[in-house]
């Protein structure tokens, strides 16, 4: 396959002797191939319509031909030829004569490994041929999701792909090769060292870019980084994800996108999520490094595993958001999954930043003022509660943790966690520490389920199971955060003091108003709650936290008019405002693979309980079950998703 040359030329190398050649880093250069001729005095009788010699080589390349029909890539908006490893294609060959298979010598050979085979025909449809998944985020007590247009046959999405691995620098002896492919898009995917394809932000400004939460699909985001060379803005994790995932699809590696709910950074690599306190049970936020994020995804892509024993191929983790570098970069994977459930995170690549986002213990700890630091709790559950994708053929998720890990409280799970340590991951030596008894008392609690504007209560629940009465000072904290856990400022502080009779339970309720948060809430409207208690009787603290994400509203989508390519229909999106203000500069995105291309429309304002209509004319061209998304985005709200599922019909001729 070819490509136009990328317009970042790789570093020119030294020519020592006439066979040396620069190392070759683009498919641009395919097409130039040498050609042969005779030279020098011809043998007495040499007659060259004697030889058999290629007048013509048909590719047979075109959509309608059988390669690509049997090769399912008559998708793609490409007049080349492209074909799948591991299967065969037919070629035409026209000689000056006709073949003599008696006297004539045709030799043609290649050997083509599929190091990516998925042998189920459903799993090929789904993690290759399919061009719109879903991807699942929100919080693991209020899941939510959202369509994504991966668009991998799109028009110039093939030849952009096949830049992003030039502008890697990827020899072409490595792009048979799905560990280096992977290896280099983690990479290549953001922009944090290499100029890759998308520029990150997670401060909630996005001047001059595009907030990621509007994007409803990959292939603007490719095809503006293959016409301008230089990072999109901006993308988090979800946009990272769904951008690599067209791009393993698109080169033919099944792919597909991992939701991790209560994902741990790790921050210096002792896989343990640290949290510190002081001796009241506040939480010191410039000692705390480590972070919980309400949800990460990444992806993973199938492929054998050849530099590891046998047995750790299959799906292999892979992160464009990499949150640390790894041998110098910010990338991640690809790390065999099954290395990561059983702990074996000597095995490359990054396998052990992977357990410790799935599978690393939350350790609370509390340092008094003589410098001696006490461990009050270690939680072991928190972390990695729900791990999951979309399911084969449907919307529906799959809960996919057991993959990742044994099941919570087993000893195969702790026994996965003692081999990680074994293999050279040493927890830092606490000294002058020590882990306090478990109390009598222990503390929960539960955030109301509600609409971004409503109130709302926390409810916290105290129980004594021992003999004795016990008073605690409890604190709650109410914080305005990133869903990477990381913390913008706190909207509500409260302290109250509880008396715990023997053998018996105690409820408590703070009010939340809406006036509490609402002119500061962030993107995905996450709250995060942090609450201790201290017992006075034995200084003990107990302390939990949770994130709730406030329910926003919806985009309503609905069509008209003849459902078949070929023939135009409208499509009509509304929205209305519930928010308790004016919205103002409202930009909305309209995206249907199939349907129509991007469409963007913007709003000056939307006053409070009014709704919008826009109504957008297309030509359908292409038949089957498609589905067209919608975003809104503007300074006030954003993540608010519409979408509708259409049977578009084949066009009958006449």
């Amino acid at each position: 396959m070819s490509q136009p040359a990328s317009q970042k030329k790789p570093p020119s190398a030294s020519l020592n002797g006439r066979r040396a050649l620069p190392p070759n880093f683009s498919n641009a250069e395919e097409d130039e191939v040498p050609e042969m001729e005779v030279t020098g005095l011809m043998p007495k009788g040499f007659n060259l319509k004697d030889y058999l010699q290629v007048v013509n080589v048909n590719m047979l390349s075109s959509n309608q031909e059988i390669n690509k029909q049997q090769h399912h890539t008559d998708r793609y908006y490409n007049p080349k030829l492209i074909v799948r490893r591991g299967q065969p294609y037919h070629i035409q060959i026209e000689f000056t004569r006709p073949y003599k298979p008696e006297k004539d010598i045709l030799w043609l050979e290649y050997i083509i490994e599929d190091s990516v085979f998925l042998d189920d025909e459903k799993e090929r449809e789904e993690y290759v041929l399919n061009d719109v998944g879903v991807i699942f985020y929100g919080d693991i007590n209020d899941i939510k999701t959202r369509s994504w247009n991966y668009g991998q046959f799109e028009e110039g999405l093939l030849d952009a792909c096949l830049t992003i691995m030039d502008r890697a620098q990827l020899d072409l002896s490595g792009r048979s090769n799905p560990i280096k492919i992977s290896r280099v898009a983690s990479a290549m995917i953001n922009a944090r060292d290499d100029e890759g394809v998308l520029a990150g932000s997670w401060d909630n400004i996005y001047a001059y870019g595009v907030p990621p939460s509007a994007w409803t699909g990959s292939v603007d985001i490719i095809l503006e980084y293959h016409s301008s060379a230089s990072p999109v803005r901006y993308g988090q994790c979800w946009v990272f994800a769904g951008v690599f995932n067209t791009f393993l699809r698109c080169l033919g590696i099944p792919g597909r996108i991992i939701t991790n709910y209560s994902s741990a950074h790790d921050n210096n690599a002792n896989l343990q999520l640290d949290i510190f306190m002081d001796e009241e049970g506040i939480v010191d936020h410039k000692l705390t490094k480590d972070s919980v994020w309400n949800y990460h995804c990444w992806n993973e892509a199938w492929m054998s595993r050849p530099d590891l024993p046998v047995g750790f191929g299959g799906w292999q983790a892979v992160d464009g958001t990499p949150q640390e570098t790894s041998d110098g970069m910010y990338r991640c994977g690809p790390a065999s999954v099954q290395a990561v459930k059983h702990g074996h995170v000597c095995f490359q690549f990054d396998a052990a930043f992977v357990f410790a986002e799935v599978n690393s213990d939350v350790v609370y700890s509390k340092t008094m003022k003589n410098g001696t630091r006490v461990i009050e709790q270690i939680d072991t559950t928190h972390i990695g509660k729900l791990i999951v994708t979309k399911d084969i053929g449907s919307d529906r998720m799959k809960d996919i943790t057991e993959q990742y890990k044994f099941r919570e409280g087993t000893d195969e799970e702790r026994l996965a966690l003692e081999t990680a340590l074994m293999y050279g991951i040493k927890k830092e030596a606490m000294q002058d520490s020590v882990h306090l008894p478990q109390s009598d008392v222990d503390m929960d609690f539960e955030v109301e389920n509600a609409v971004l504007g409503s109130d709302f209560k926390v409810t916290i629940t105290f129980r004594n199971s021992g003999h004795s009465r016990h008073t605690a000072t409890a604190y709650l904290s109410g914080n305005i955060v990133f869903y990477t856990g990381v913390k913008k400022n706190e909207f509500k502080s409260q302290s109250f003091d509880v008396i715990l009779e023997p053998s018996s339970s105690k409820v408590e309720e703070v009010l939340i108003r809406s006036s509490d948060y609402i002119n500061q809430l962030l993107d995905q409207a996450s709250l995060h709650f942090f609450i201790t208690a201290r017992l006075n009787e034995t200084k003990k603290i107990l302390a939990k936290q949770k994130t709730s994400v406030l329910d926003i509203p919806k985009l309503h989508l609905k069509v008209q008019g003849e459902k078949v390519v070929g023939k135009e229909m409208s499509v009509t999106v509304e929205f209305t405002n519930v928010v308790k203000q004016k919205l103002k500069n409202v930009s909305i995105r309209l995206d249907g693979p199939g349907i129509l291309k991007t469409a963007l429309k913007t709003f000056k304002e939307i006053p409070e309980n009014s709704t919008l209509t826009w109504e957008e004319k297309c030509i359908p061209r292409r038949a089957g079950l498609r589905k067209l998304i919608a975003s809104l985005t503007c300074d006030t709200l954003r993540h608010v998703y519409g979408e509708l599922e259409v049977e578009i019909q084949k066009r009958i001729a006449v």
